[in-house]
């Protein structure tokens, strides 16, 4: 666990360092991907209704079709303005600029043509309407000066209290020069604010300038103004901190800014999401007037020609007015976007954070899985993303937290391939000859690299041995020909075992040693152990005749002849437990193998075979997980082996119920091995009844069949009992304990 922990560490500090670094030190690069990231997010929220009644009257195709090309005679406006205000208009905002006089004025023919008289000057006469309305003037600070042009100043109908400056927080915009309407209008205004905007390097409008330093004062906004206007507010607060401008104190309302005093613009929609009303409708009284009674108007065009057209995320032909009128709304229902100044604390934490909990998912999931939830995971940041900043407000960034989640997947997916590639390799280098291909591709594509750490597991363990070995050793006339006599026997032993799900530990000179639910689950294991085993004795069958034909091994038959035997006999021994397996050894030398009790005990059970000549023992461990009307089953003892105190029940299998292919291990009928069978196990219970007189009856009589299938094992019982009627035990439990391996 300490290692694993220690490992995702070691990916994900470096993997966190890197984007850290990068986001801290290259913003510059950065920042228009993390923009265009923004847009997509306002994208996929939509269009949202303007909280507020702010309409725009247009200076749009229809009005310059009536009225001619812009500008127009001031009047124009003057009557537009004077017609907003009797249908009971809020305030009305202008986003257009005067700055020379009326040319199209009937003072300036007289005076160009020198005739004599009064006449009307549309200057003066705009300017009374402007006196006498709730009209908010705009003009426009020239913020690519290079040096300081003296000019006169606009009003300032508030008071502007820089709370918290300092020479090391001083960020808000100055400017120096500002273009202002003609004199005659602007000195008649009750208030005006400029209408800069400040579009990000790819010309796109994201946020809005608030306040704007000129000539050591400051100076608000046309949509700051409109409604510090309408709010009756007389101060207002510019609050600093650290990092500069945190926000801007309207009366009781917060505004939160960036550092430079800007507004984020949380943008209802793409152009005319706002209510537009065309000038010449006003002007002609074509309007109802409900649209008018208390809205915020703000005049301004749509008009491409004109030349106030913008791109905001939404869309790239807006209508500049339309900012003014964002920038409103916002204030007035304040859904703010803002970056407070911890944001940068945040950000490095959902970084680091994204980053580690990938990694732990690398580490604890497969990297298939993972990649299945990837998906999700995207899915899960883009909400979270999405919710803080339309529900709670906050823009994050948008660039790296996605950047995070590739990253570090790439990372991994290399690390974790490479990884794959030794672990493949290891597996087939421990495992080549262990097991079916079939259970190798199991291990490669589980991708378990825990397999060859020790574990406990229950198995089935199966030894086998080859009988009378050091008789056919000697009856080989070489060390060639004994290997190649032992390869004919251990290849269809071998294909056996696999067959069946086998893994083949090792093999012991003639002997072999194999098991079952390790690496990989088996399931029903013991009985596939146990299949494998009755296979391999009837595989002998055929073996044996091979054998006998190859001249190779000629003195080898010669000598089982003599000795009554095949020259093949093995017996196997079957125990079912739970042992310790995995990779054990030295460091340079080791081997994916198992031990434990279980294992000494299936090798005790093998080499009992010969003391009960039985082909195959099994313990009551294994027995008892098997079908009981799958296999022919004989009692052989109960018994306490070699360094046991526990007894435990040795029994025999003759074979398949049904035999193999229709064929029989031993020599009877299976009718008569049946009979057998009860009147053999009929004395055994007598036997463990302590009944020793009746068991010993029935063991002798049967002992007298000629086709009895286990000549030693009668013997055995009748000696027992010869002993146990001399000798009576006390307490008898029918144990016998093997006091020898064998």
């Amino acid at each position: 666990m300490f290692k694993k922990i220690l490992r995702i560490f070691a990916f994900a500090i470096p993997i966190s360092a890197i984007l850290v670094a990068f986001y801290l030190l290259a913003p510059t690069y950065y920042t228009p991907l993390d923009n265009k990231g923004k847009d997509i997010f306002f994208t996929s929220r939509g269009y949202i209704e303007p909280k507020n009644k702010v309409i725009v009257v247009d200076i749009d195709e229809k009005s310059l079709n009536y009225f001619g090309q812009y500008p127009w005679e001031r009047t124009v406006l003057a009557s537009v303005i004077h017609k907003l205000t009797e249908m009971g208009v809020a305030v009305v905002g202008l986003d257009v600029m005067f700055p020379e006089e009326d040319r199209s004025s009937p003072h300036k023919f007289a005076e160009k043509f020198g005739l004599a008289g009064e006449y009307e000057n549309n200057d003066e006469i705009f300017a009374s309407v402007v006196a006498n309305t709730p009209t908010i003037l705009g003009y426009t600070f020239n913020l690519n000066a290079k040096e300081f042009v003296l000019r006169d100043a606009p009003m300032l109908p508030a008071t502007f209290i820089e709370d918290g400056l300092t020479e090391y927080n001083n960020y808000m915009i100055t400017s120096q020069d500002v273009i202002l309407n003609i004199p005659t209008i602007q000195d008649n205004s009750y208030s005006s604010g400029f209408f800069n905007n400040t579009p990000d390097q790819s010309g796109i409008i994201r946020s809005v300038p608030l306040v704007i330093k000129y000539d050591d004062e400051v100076f608000s906004s046309l949509a700051l103004e409109m409604v510090r206007a309408i709010s009756g507010v007389e101060m207002i607060n510019i609050i600093y901190n650290a990092n500069g401008i945190g926000g801007v104190l309207l009366g009781e309302k917060f505004i939160p800014t960036d550092r430079y005093g800007r507004l984020l613009a949380n943008f209802r929609g793409p152009g005319f999401t706002f209510e537009y009303i065309s000038a010449v409708d006003i002007y002609k009284g074509e309007v109802d007037p409900k649209k008018i009674e208390g809205a915020i108007a703000l005049v301004g065009t749509s008009a491409a020609g004109l030349l106030d057209i913008r791109a905001i995320p939404f869309d790239s032909v807006y209508p500049g007015v339309e900012v003014h009128a964002t920038v409103i709304d916002n204030i007035l229902t304040g859904d703010f976007l803002t970056k407070p100044s911890w944001i940068e604390g945040l950000d490095i934490v959902v970084i680091v954070g994204i980053v580690f909990i990938l990694t732990i998912l690398f580490h604890i999931l497969s990297a298939n899985f993972v990649l299945l939830l990837l998906p999700f995971i995207f899915a899960g940041v883009f909400y979270g993303i999405y919710h803080m900043m339309f529900v709670d407000g906050i823009v994050m960034n948008t660039l790296f937290p996605f950047l995070a989640l590739v990253l570090t997947t790439i990372i991994l997916m290399i690390v974790n391939l490479f990884f794959e590639q030794k672990q493949k390799k290891l597996i087939k280098g421990k495992f080549a000859a262990k097991v079916s291909p079939a259970v190798m591709e199991d291990l490669i594509k589980s991708g378990n690299s825990d397999v060859m750490v020790g574990h406990e597991r229950e198995i089935t363990v199966m030894f086998s041995d080859v009988r009378n070995f050091t008789n056919i050793s000697e009856s080989m006339p070489n060390a060639k020909t004994l290997i190649e006599f032992l390869n004919e026997y251990m290849d269809p032993m071998t294909e056996i075992i696999v067959k069946y799900g086998g893994t083949v530990d090792k093999f012991i000179g003639d002997a072999i040693m194999a098991y079952w639910n390790a690496p990989i689950d088996v399931d029903n294991h013991p009985t596939k152990a146990v299949d494998a085993t009755i296979e391999q004795l009837h595989a002998c069958v055929p073996l044996n005749k091979k054998i006998k034909e190859d001249p190779r091994f000629a003195n080898t038959v010669k000598m089982s002849e003599r000795l009554g035997v095949e020259p093949i006999e093995i017996g196997i021994g079957l125990n079912t437990g739970v042992a310790v397996v995995g990779e054990m050894g030295s460091k340079g030398r080791s081997d994916y193998t198992a031990i434990g009790d279980p294992i000494n005990l299936g090798a005790r059970l093998e080499s009992l075979c010969k003391y009960y000549n039985s082909k195959c023992n099994i313990s009551n461990f294994t027995k008892e997980r098997l079908e009981e009307s799958k296999y022919i089953y004989r009692f052989l003892d109960l018994v306490t082996v070699k360094g046991k105190s526990e007894p435990i029940e040795i029994w025999q299998i003759h074979d398949f119920e049904g035999g193999h292919n229709g064929e029989y291990l031993f020599n009877s009928s299976r009718e008569r091995l049946q009979e057998e069978l009860d009147r053999y196990h009929e004395a055994i219970k007598l036997y463990k009844d302590a009944k020793f007189e009746e068991a010993m009856a029935i063991f002798k009589e049967v002992n007298e069949w000629e086709d009895k299938s286990n000549k030693n094992v009668y013997d055995m019982y009748i000696e027992r009992c010869e002993h146990y009627i001399e000798v009576p035990p006390e307490n008898f439990n029918g144990v016998f304990k093997h006091t020898t391996k064998g």
